[in-house]
């Protein structure tokens, strides 16, 4: 379909949960075209207002297999699929990597096959200057809207000041930022970083795992609120997540607190099992594929890289959260459906 009349900015603006879509292989390492058409058409009956591919969560390595393309095409045409079916319109972000050269080829794959945004990471890029940052961004940008991303240095983000992300947020190829430093001072300096930058046009949108609840919650000291998520939490139980963001910007001013700390605390636990905290997030990518495997929506955990594997004891951590929160999760709801989506 045409990203022309999609009106992202007005889409992401109105708050949005986006889970960060996994990969799917068989037992022998191969793309799983039929699973991965899956867990697309799950979270779209999720209610997900998009998906982000090629992202952390699809495995980086996807570039080195030669499965960038395949993995982009699967999911616009699943969504093409969806959507013509009825759906409401989903955002399609694409995650572009690598030097400038490369990310601006990604890009432009990713709008010919009908994405709407570049989501734009500085994993690889050391210690190169704030210039040198926005001249990337502002030549991705030229190819599709950027959705900027801080990525945690414990999973190959850099350090990004204010000063970056004000400049950064003044470019006008910018239409959301992914705040995921898992840092709440980092946190801070994203939210003032816009406010101050004055574009009231540009989303905020969490990506710190470890703080979901609070982050949707709260009204920053500048009056800035995060417009919903974009998360690899999200891509595991994703309707409760749709229900999630959809309570929160329909409440009233006044919030139980009490009951919402407490579900803070369950998410954060629930997602300390999942993406392995207690390992310094080694086994995060095999523990959204564990708990994926677990409700039948992918038939192998395998990952790319054979090193990808649960930590010693995350499978018991898994477990355990899992019995200990059920309403985290949604496993009727994938239950009654998983025959459609697995076809």
């Amino acid at each position: 379909m045409s990203a022309a009349s999609f009106d992202l900015r007005a889409h992401l603006a109105a708050g949005q949960a986006i889970p960060a879509h996994p990969l799917a292989l068989d037992a022998a390492g191969r793309l799983d075209e039929r699973y991965q058409r899956a867990l697309t058409r799950y979270y779209g009956a999720a209610g997900a207002g998009g998906i982000a591919v090629a992202v952390h969560t699809t495995q980086f390595a996807i570039r080195e297999h030669g499965l960038l393309e395949p993995v982009l095409a699967l999911a616009a045409d699943t969504l093409d699929e969806i959507e013509t079916g009825g759906r409401a319109r989903m955002a399609r972000i694409a995650g572009v990597c690598g030097p400038t050269k490369q990310a601006v080829s990604e890009a432009a794959l990713a709008r010919d096959r009908g994405y709407h945004a570049a989501l734009v990471s500085y994993g690889s890029w050391g210690d190169a200057s704030d210039d040198a940052l926005l001249a990337h961004a502002r030549a991705v940008g030229d190819v599709l809207p950027v959705f900027g991303f801080y990525l945690q240095p414990a999973v190959g983000g850099r350090p990004l000041g204010y000063d970056f992300w004000r400049r950064f947020a003044a470019l006008d190829q910018v239409v959301a930022i992914k705040i995921a430093p898992f840092d709440r001072y980092a946190t801070l300096d994203v939210v003032r970083a816009v406010g101050d930058s004055g574009r009231r046009d540009v989303a905020l949108y969490t990506g710190n795992d470890d703080s979901i609840i609070a982050d949707l919650l709260t009204v920053f000291p500048n009056g800035r609120r995060m417009a919903g998520g974009l998360l690899g939490q999200w891509a595991v139980w994703t309707r409760r997540s749709v229900e999630l963001v959809q309570e929160i910007k329909t409440q009233d001013a006044a919030f139980p607190a009490p009951q919402w700390l407490a579900r803070a605390a369950a998410l954060t636990e629930a997602n300390a099992a999942i993406f392995d905290a207690a390992n310094r997030f080694a086994g995060c990518i095999a523990g959204i594929q564990e708990a994926l495997h677990r409700q039948g929506l992918l038939r192998s955990t395998r990952c790319l890289d054979a090193r990808d594997v649960l930590s010693p004891g995350q499978a018991d951590a898994i477990t355990r959260v899992c019995a200990a929160h059920p309403e985290l999760r949604d496993d009727d709801f994938v239950q009654a459906h998983l025959d459609d989506w697995v076809r």
